[in-house]
């Protein structure tokens, strides 16, 4: 009971300074949309004066996470102007649209917590069209020869990435998943479900850690090979990439009840568990050097959105083996 009081105080003081910061936030960045802070200010992805390079600028894939965040508020406090925040970020969205090259799988990143967010809690028609507009993109980079989604388009890499496939692609396939309960449309099911597939056969190890790059030939389908990408080699186990894996799976079954997910949410999330280090901070890498330490909050916190997922999927006994590190991680 103690313990409950304190989880409850502790909730409560993180929702009331959550409320506060980004109320303060979000009138500075009203116009932008924010990336990362330059000398304490927020830049602009939008800023069509500035260009990062072909995948940056307007098509940078965190750009709906502030269109996002503004609708978390707006469904939070009921206020009118994070709705209308958002708004303006979802119609500078629409030149990636117009232009087009640049767009990759993170359309799902992009849109699911901008367009679908809106069109969930408003029932805005032109969110619902940008909703579908990102979901039939990303439809079109399904191969059918190996039942996956690639990844990127030309990477910046001298390597043919036609057939690259990445463990963030979990996070994207929900897009997919709403299409079709959107429309009623069973291709962007069937597309979801063999990605989904693809990915369970080829990522997962059977220790549960998860690889971040796997490598298909794009003509045949065949594995050809996985890659260390943003983990510290190859073989290696990107935490990021960890909980990228339970939480995309965990939302599989959630979409579609196939039991095969949520037991490999799970699986992940035991190998993320028993590797969480005793302070509770995050490597970048699990398996990465002692020395230099690199952290990542970010895998913390996207890990504990999985675990309390995975917490409402099992029965009263599991529960408390998924809440107590999520709280933990928090």
């Amino acid at each position: 009971m103690k313990e409950l009081l304190e989880n409850a105080r502790w909730l409560d003081k993180a929702d009331e300074n959550v409320k506060e910061k980004l109320a303060w936030v979000s009138e500075r960045s009203e116009n932008k949309i924010p990336y990362t802070t330059v000398n304490g200010i927020h830049d602009d992805k939008s800023d069509s004066t500035v260009r990062y390079g072909q995948d940056d600028g307007i098509n940078w894939w965190c750009n709906g996470f502030w269109p996002g965040m503004m609708w978390l508020m707006y469904s939070e406090t009921g206020e009118g102007r994070y709705a209308q925040i958002a708004r303006r970020a979802e119609e500078k969205l629409d030149c990636c649209f117009e232009e087009y090259y640049g767009l990759h799988h993170d359309v799902g990143f992009m849109w699911l917590p901008s367009a679908v967010a809106d069109y969930r809690l408003t029932g805005d028609r032109d969110a619902r069209r940008r909703g579908l507009h990102a979901a039939n993109l990303l439809a079109g980079r399904f191969n059918i020869a190996g039942n996956f989604l690639r990844a990127w388009n030309d990477a910046k890499t001298p390597a043919d990435t036609a057939g690259w496939v990445i463990i963030d692609s979990m996070l994207n396939i929900p897009l997919l998943y709403w299409a079709w309960e959107e429309t009623n449309d069973p291709r962007f099911r069937h597309m979801a479900v063999a990605h989904a597939n693809t990915v369970m056969k080829n990522f997962v190890r059977p220790d549960g850690s998860v690889r971040h790059i796997v490598e298909f030939d794009p003509e045949t389908g065949i594995y050809r090979t996985d890659r260390g990408g943003q983990g510290y080699g190859q073989g290696s186990s990107w935490s990021r990439g960890q909980a990228w894996g339970m939480y995309g799976f965990v939302i599989s079954y959630r979409h579609t009840g196939d039991t095969a997910y949520l037991d490999t949410a799970k699986r992940i999330a035991h190998y993320f568990i028993a590797n969480i280090p005793e302070d509770g901070i995050i490597p970048v890498d699990f398996r990465q050097p002692e020395e230099p330490f690199w952290c990542d909050d970010t895998a913390a916190a996207i890990a504990a959105c999985a675990l309390i997922e995975i917490s409402r999927a099992v029965d009263a006994q599991e529960q408390r083996m998924y809440l107590a590190p999520a709280l933990r991680l928090l």
